[in-house]
């Protein structure tokens, strides 16, 4: 969808007004230009911040339509971007924004590394290889703080832990999405090759079910619901957590990071763009704090842009994406952790995902600066008191 609403007014920041970031129309450059001068003026005279932002906030933004690249179909798992837009976050920054779904046959990277969208959204190990191989591409946000990667095991397996999947048959998903699991066997002493017998696990828990494999692969906000929506066949019931074992890579200390927002190198060289980028956050940011304080009305939004999972899923889904956003690091939501990133990177490089360690990966600077706005704004972008609630689930997710 795109926003076909009127231009909205927007502060011109400090921070990009330092690194040349344009606002307004053609007609209106001169004035533009005067704010932004002004805007340092006194900044500089009096590290006036407060009256900095006011010197600018006459300066009206040049509208812009960009499109969104998604990893994925629609589904809660992207509810964030659809809130910013539903709530017309995305129109108060002077944007249009189109959110392309993707699906089996998309590679986000290759979308946006084309020129058919300004950003995509994918885990950063894909990112990672994408540049390894001389992609032009850039993290500029990461949103999600934790990975929801686990290995789940019947609960009468006795398997509790990753140790004990040693002579195991141990499904996980194949072409990049396995590392994080091949990086906790070799942390707790196993060859991948020869410890365990892994087996390429279809996008469903088909093989879990069946007993097929001892484990199988599973996202907390997708895959474990789709068990939790099943009957057990010894009790007739629906599946419940005390029926399975959930290894999750965040114990085992394998994580890797996951949905993350990037655009060409190319691309955000330009001011013009990085202004539009630290808009496009901005919005996108507030959207996902709409969604930690309003999940309801987020699967809600979700729901109307037609997912082909149900309402049950979704709000499963919704609650568990919150929770691996939320707290967000002290540094505030979409803003890169350094730690994170180096565990990502380091486990990349161990299984030949990348040949070398990265450089110049990723960027805080339009995250950041989007943070400080919404703070401004009274926004709380961090999320200290976050608690996850319960959902329940329901019979096929319905």
């Amino acid at each position: 969808m795109r926003v076909k609403r009127g231009t909205c007014l927007a502060a011109l920041t400090v921070s990009l007004a330092l690194v040349g970031a344009a606002c307004g129309s053609e007609e209106e450059g001169a004035a533009t230009a005067a704010a932004a001068e002004a805007v340092e003026s006194v900044t500089a005279a009096a590290g006036g911040e407060e009256a900095a932002t006011s010197a600018a906030e006459s300066a009206p933004v040049e509208r812009a339509e960009v499109t969104l690249q998604l990893k994925w179909v629609t589904q809660a798992q992207f509810a964030g971007f659809y809130a910013a837009d539903a709530q017309g976050f995305y129109d108060e920054e002077g944007l249009d924004v189109e959110l392309k779904v993707g699906g089996p046959d998309i590679t986000p990277e290759q979308v946006v590394a084309s020129g058919q969208a300004e950003f995509g959204i994918d885990w950063l190990p894909a990112l990672l290889a994408a540049r390894d191989q001389g992609g032009d591409l850039v993290n500029i946000a990461q949103i999600y703080a934790r990975s929801g990667m686990t290995e789940v095991t019947h609960k009468d397996s006795g398997i509790t832990d990753i140790a004990g999947l040693r002579g195991k048959k141990v499904g996980v998903w194949c072409c990049g999405n396995e590392n994080e699991l091949l990086a906790a066997l070799v942390k707790n002493g196993m060859d991948p090759k020869k410890d365990v017998q892994i087996v390429n696990q279809p996008f469903d828990m088909s093989l879990f079910l069946n007993r097929t494999v001892d484990a199988a692969a599973a996202m907390t906000y997708n895959e474990l619901a789709q068990v939790l929506e099943t009957k057990n066949p010894e009790t007739g019931q629906l599946y419940t957590l005390d029926d399975l074992n959930v290894i999750t890579m965040e114990d085992a200390g394998t994580a890797m990071l996951e949905d993350g927002v990037f655009v060409q190198g190319k691309w955000i060289q330009d001011p013009k763009n990085q202004d539009i980028a630290k808009r496009f956050l901005k919005a996108s940011l507030k959207g996902w704090v709409h969604c930690r304080d309003n999940p309801d009305d987020c699967v809600k939004t979700v729901l109307d842009n037609g997912p082909t999972l149900g309402a049950g899923h979704q709000a499963w889904m919704m609650n568990e994406v919150n929770a691996l956003i939320w707290p967000a690091a002290a540094g505030g939501i979409g803003v890169m952790d350094q730690e994170a990133f180096d565990r990502t990177a380091e486990i990349a490089q161990q299984f030949k995902v990348i040949s070398k360690a990265p450089e110049g990966a990723f960027v805080t600077d339009y995250a950041e600066a989007a943070v400080a706005e919404l703070k401004e704004e009274g926004v709380d972008v961090v999320g200290s008191s976050y608690e996850k609630p319960t959902v329940e689930v329901t019979e096929g997710g319905k």
